[in-house]
């Protein structure tokens, strides 16, 4: 019987953490749509801006898949997007070939540095109190 109050005590944590965080990223989803971003576009601009703090720095795009919550194909097309967006920029990684680096641009570091206090904002909002 223990055993089941313990698990269940689990469960009910498990289910409070994913509550919280559904909620965190809708609301980080509403406060950046109208500057035509999402939770997970941001994440990945917040990515590359602290990894490649400098204009001229890249990253390769295999340093991100383990630190963003996202499959390796679903992080390849939001890059190919924010690409499109005109936010990154990619390129081949000459040491090997089947490396992919991406870099911010000044249009993506300008919009990261617009939208970094609203998604802070949001974030304080949410897992304070």
């Amino acid at each position: 019987m223990a055993a089941n109050t313990v698990g269940t005590g689990l469960e009910q944590r498990w289910r409070d953490i994913l509550s919280v965080h559904a909620r965190t990223m809708c609301e980080i989803d509403r406060v950046l749509h109208p500057h035509g971003l999402g939770a997970s576009d941001f994440e990945v601009l917040d990515m590359l801006a602290t990894e490649a703090p400098e204009v001229g720095d890249h990253c390769r795009v295999q340093n991100l898949v383990g630190r963003v919550h996202l499959s390796q194909s679903a992080l390849s097309r939001l890059i190919g997007r924010l690409e499109k967006d005109g936010l990154v920029e990619r390129s081949m990684c000459v040491e090997d070939r089947r490396g992919v680096w991406v870099a911010l641009t000044d249009r993506g570091r300008a919009l990261h540095a617009e939208v970094l206090p609203l998604q802070r904002a949001a974030l304080a909002r949410m897992l304070t109190g």
